[in-house]
């Protein structure tokens, strides 16, 4: 780079860095509302639902298929690692920070994680979430509440659950934190 360069270079640096902010403004928000996290929520769930579906129609590779898109879509796990502790782990798989540790939760068949059957697969037809609280801090929200599942035979699956959700700078919502637990129960 000649000295001419560099010095223009670092003038066009100087003003797009001073620029009003106003430029930014016009081009995207990272803000994110209660509306689109909601939304975000809904879709996990719709998803879930779909999967299940997909198995008992497809089998177990359709399924896989569906699942790897939606942790695509839906997960941050092109951000860098999730921070996702399922219900029905355990030690020394507790935590998915993977995208292929979560695949191998949601519809199970990967050797490498021998006590996963698949959460996804379990005829899941219904899923309602309600929030004890959300906050948001501009293109990060927190969500946490219970979140009831019902399988094809009615019976409903409550879970405690934590999520983060960061909006991308091209607009997506991505899960980059999800905490699932049974609710405790006192002997």
């Amino acid at each position: 780079m000649t000295p001419r360069s560099l010095i223009a270079a670092g003038a066009l640096f100087a003003a797009v860095a001073t620029a009003p902010a106003a430029w930014a403004s016009n081009t995207y928000s990272g803000a994110l509302t209660e509306a689109e996290v909601l939304a975000a929520q809904k879709a996990w769930g719709e998803a879930l639902v779909a999967i299940a579906r997909e198995h008992e129609v497809g089998g177990q590779a359709k399924a896989k298929a569906l699942a790897s898109t939606v942790l695509d879509k839906a997960y941050g796990y092109n951000l860098g690692p999730v921070l996702f502790k399922p219900t029905l782990t355990m030690a020394p798989q507790t935590f998915r920070t993977t995208k292929d540790g979560a695949l191998a939760y949601f519809v199970g068949g990967d050797p490498n994680y021998p006590n996963d059957k698949g959460f996804a697969l379990q005829g899941w037809r219904s899923v309602e979430i309600k929030n004890a609280a959300v906050q948001i801090h501009g293109d990060v929200a927190t969500t946490t509440g219970n979140v009831m599942i019902t399988d094809k035979n009615g019976k409903v699956t409550t879970v405690d659950k934590t999520w983060a959700f960061k909006k991308t700078d091209d607009g997506a919502i991505r899960i980059v934190v999800h905490h699932s637990s049974l609710p405790y129960a006192a002997k």
